[in-house]
């Protein structure tokens, strides 16, 4: 039953690294290019909905629907000064450091203009655990897991069944010819943005009840997602999902049987073995150059 409990703490956790990787997908599908600025988006999302929720008593659904705005907005704005001046000048390379500098900037601005200090966000569903015969399992991770799942195939159904979803498809297939055949490449490429800073927001506000909310809460899980997106493949949605199951127990159960002081290395240790064996991840395509 013990057993039970770390599988669904790990899952709600890689769950967690799952979604911000699927940010990280998809940024790198539609413009090659990542935002790492995602962990402090993520942040972002605790601290607003911290203050929304516990300050300001706002009802959860307006809570939530007023971080996925900020994150959406935000996303914008990073993609107009951050990704589009780098992607004028024709560096393959100013685009991590202006996305770097933009989540250090959001992290100075909430330390300045909200706190220092670590705060607990209270559950929407009670931080009592449930009890399932002797196995106990908070709410909030089942809520977590509920939600990624139904974020990760909502959007990758989306992006099969709907005309723009198939727009972005087609942009992240062949950009050339997706403007070619008349798909305005930068409304599609906009919107990932502020999509995938949206999904870090919402990422937080899921996360904060089962940790801490903080200005430094998404540095660590921004680094861990990034390893799960290369372990189950930039460009694909579904291997990130996968890759943040496994990194997530593997946690768990090494926390359990070994010691908390090495649960970070199995992560670490499958992202070496498979860029060693195959760099492009699990369910990544091996790209092809054109000469």
């Amino acid at each position: 039953m013990q057993t039970l409990q770390l599988l669904l703490s790990g899952l709600a956790q890689g769950m967690i690294y799952a979604l911000l990787a699927f940010g990280y997908n998809i940024t790198f599908a539609t413009s090659k290019t990542l935002n790492f600025a995602l962990g402090n988006f993520l942040m972002m999302g605790g601290v607003l909905g911290f203050v929304f929720y516990s300050t300001h008593h706002w009802p959860f659904v307006a809570t939530l629907a007023g971080v996925i705005a900020a994150g959406a907005v935000g996303g914008l704005i990073l993609k107009k000064v951050a990704i589009d001046p780098s992607v004028k000048t024709g560096s393959s390379y100013n685009w991590i450091l202006a996305t770097l500098a933009v989540g250090i900037i959001l992290k100075n601005i909430s330390e300045v203009f909200w706190s220092t200090d670590d705060f607990k966000l209270s559950s929407p569903l009670g931080d009592d655990p449930l009890r399932l015969g002797s196995v106990g399992v908070f709410p909030q991770e089942l809520l977590i897991i509920g939600v990624s799942l139904a974020i990760v195939v909502g959007v990758e159904t989306f992006k099969r069944k709907t005309i723009f979803g198939k727009a972005i498809l087609a942009v992240s297939e062949d950009r050339d010819t997706a403007s070619l055949m008349g798909i305005n490449q930068a409304l599609v490429i906009r919107f990932s943005f502020m999509l995938s800073a949206a999904i870090a927001c919402v990422g937080g506000l899921l996360v904060a009840p089962i940790t801490m909310v903080s200005a430094t809460m998404g540095t660590v899980i921004a680094v861990k997602a990034y390893a799960v997106s290369i372990i189950g493949g930039l460009e694909s949605g579904m291997g990130v999902l996968l890759g943040g199951v496994v990194i997530g127990l593997a946690e768990s159960l090494t926390a359990r049987y070994l010691s908390t002081g090495y649960k970070d290395i199995p992560g670490f240790v499958m992202l070496i073995a498979i860029l060693l064996v195959r760099p492009s991840g699990i369910f990544g395509r091996q790209s092809i150059q054109k000469v």
